[in-house]
């Protein structure tokens, strides 16, 4: 979809919403990289505002990344901090350049299976880590997603205890109010109809008020600074600008420099394809992203990130998918909520340092839910077990491990089942250009994998306008759920877009796509 604001109130509140979702990511990433807070800020505001702009998706929404905190910890404890700020500016020219030289359709080859399990995997992470905040306890960064593994001496359940030892009454009260005005927001008809204002907005009024309330009657449940949200702010535009920092050139000649910078630029690379595929999953239009694209937006957004002192940035899944459920369409939500990141640090920062962390702990966990929602299992479940076991284990590998090795285990058992199904029979795809009008045809071969989603989808992505496409499955014993998808997704979305007539033939009645054809009247 092209930029339009056709969406433009929509995207506007779930913007909104998104910025008190990052608000305290930007912060809590920051802090627990050894970065100053604002280079959070500064990195939020780029990716979201530029990289949005530039995205190549309508839903991803980018900023400092959880998945980067323990790189660019050992990074500036290392070299310094302006120093590792060349190390960002030469991991966006490597991305920049990957984006170029079209890297990005490996985004392609992940399975549906493993894209699954990594967001049922971030759901859980995401309401372990935030039940510590929920009750008051908030020691732990914001954000710092992956820090608290078992076995360590800050691993969950010690950090559980300790949330329930120092647990405070007032925090508690507000969480449970806020997850109750956020169900009621999903539930209640009548505010189910309320489209002008999003529950996450209210919840963060109700929050502020309350504490103010129990303030101002020197109430024992009254939150104090350290449980609150804490934006750096400046009495005057010289402090706002003696926030930025610029990178030290002469570190270009350090190899230790460009060997940071080539690690965050691949580490940033896969995890925003991983966002990007997850993205294009939970959009309800299901439409199909630019990978290269966005490897040169995020290219552009660390590059100047880099310049004026901000942290190294990816496409981010708990960004993503609040932005997702929070309605929005195209990618002027992401802008919308760089926005809002700005005008906040230059405007408001004394009211939003006033926000009570339960709060936003309570968003996440209500995020968290509809990402692990035991529907995700269930419908897993159903799909068989060639989907169902890499499913479950790339679930276990994340939590247990972290992003990028939880993904890589999940890939490899989905590639293990995949081998298992293609050791008999090989696929030929043919692609040719077309001309609009013409009646193109796709005889499907007799095993067709996820390994040949990223051929057909990208056939299918550049198919001309008022054609017809006939699909053909005669040939073929097996079609991998991947593809299948694929398929349905652009005979009830894709086609329509582009006035394309659709017809299947030949399809077996276990895939559930029986022989149709799907005639679309063109809107103008």
């Amino acid at each position: 979809m092209k930029f339009t604001f056709k969406y433009f109130k929509s995207d506007l509140l779930s913007g909104m919403v998104v910025f008190l979702v990052a608000l305290p990511l930007c912060l809590g990433i920051a802090v627990a990289s050894g970065a100053p807070p604002f280079a959070g800020v500064i990195c939020g505001v780029i990716a979201g505002i530029v990289v949005g702009l530039l995205s190549g998706s309508n839903v991803s929404v980018s900023g400092p990344a959880a998945g980067l905190i323990a790189i660019v910890l050992v990074a500036i404890t290392d070299l310094g901090y302006e120093p590792f700020l060349v190390a960002v500016l030469i991991a966006g020219l490597i991305q920049l350049t990957l984006g170029f030289a079209k890297a990005g359709t490996i985004s392609s080859y992940f399975p549906t299976s493993v894209i699954e399990g990594m967001l049922v995997a971030i759901g859980i992470i995401i309401i372990k880590k935030e039940i510590p905040h929920a009750i008051g306890y908030d020691k732990a960064h914001e954000g710092d997603w992956f820090a608290l593994e078992a076995g360590t001496e800050s691993g969950f359940f010690t950090e559980l205890i300790n949330s329930i030892n120092y647990a405070h009454v007032g925090a508690i009260l507000i969480t449970l109010i806020s997850i109750a005005i956020l169900i009621s927001f999903n539930k209640i008809p009548f505010l189910k109809k309320i489209k002008a204002i999003p529950g996450a907005l209210i919840v963060v009024i109700v929050g502020i008020i309350l504490n103010e309330v129990f303030k101002s009657t020197g109430s024992k449940l009254a939150i104090s600074q350290d449980h609150l949200v804490t934006l750096p702010t400046a009495s005057n535009f010289s402090e706002f600008i003696g926030q930025f920092t610029t990178p030290d050139f002469s570190a270009f000649t350090n190899a230790k420099v460009w060997i940071v910078g080539f690690t965050i630029a691949i580490v940033a690379s896969i995890e925003t394809l991983l966002c990007l595929e997850a993205g294009d999953k939970m959009d309800p239009m299901k439409r199909y992203s630019s990978a290269n694209t966005e490897l040169r937006a995020q290219g552009v957004g660390n590059i100047l990130s880099g310049l004026i002192g901000g942290l190294p940035m990816t496409s981010v899944i708990v960004r993503t998918s609040a932005n997702v459920n929070a309605g929005a369409k195209t990618k002027l939500s992401a802008i919308a909520h760089g926005v809002f990141l700005l005008l906040s640090v230059l405007l408001i920062p004394g009211l939003l340092n006033k926000i009570p962390m339960a709060c936003l702990a309570a968003i996440l966990i209500m995020i968290g839910w509809k990402l692990a929602n035991p529907k995700v299992f269930a419908h897993m479940w159903h799909t068989g077990k060639h989907q169902f076991i890499p499913f479950i284990i790339t679930v276990v590998a994340v939590v247990f491990t972290d992003l990028l090795k939880g993904v890589g285990i999940g890939l490899v058992a989905g590639i293990i089942f995949i081998l298992r199904g293609n050791m008999k029979h090989a696929y030929f795809f043919k692609k040719e250009k077309h001309h609009a009008g013409e009646t193109i045809h796709i005889d499907l071969a007799q095993e067709v994998s996820f390994l040949n989603k990223a051929a057909i989808k990208q056939t299918l992505a550049h198919l001309p306008e008022n054609s017809k496409l006939v699909i053909d499955a005669a040939n073929t014993i097996y079609i991998d759920y991947d593809v299948l998808e694929l398929i349905r997704d652009f005979l009830n979305f894709g086609s329509k877009d582009k006035n394309i007539t659709v017809t299947l033939l030949n399809f077996k009645k276990e895939y559930k796509m029986e022989d149709a054809e799907l005639v679309h009247s063109e809107v103008n």
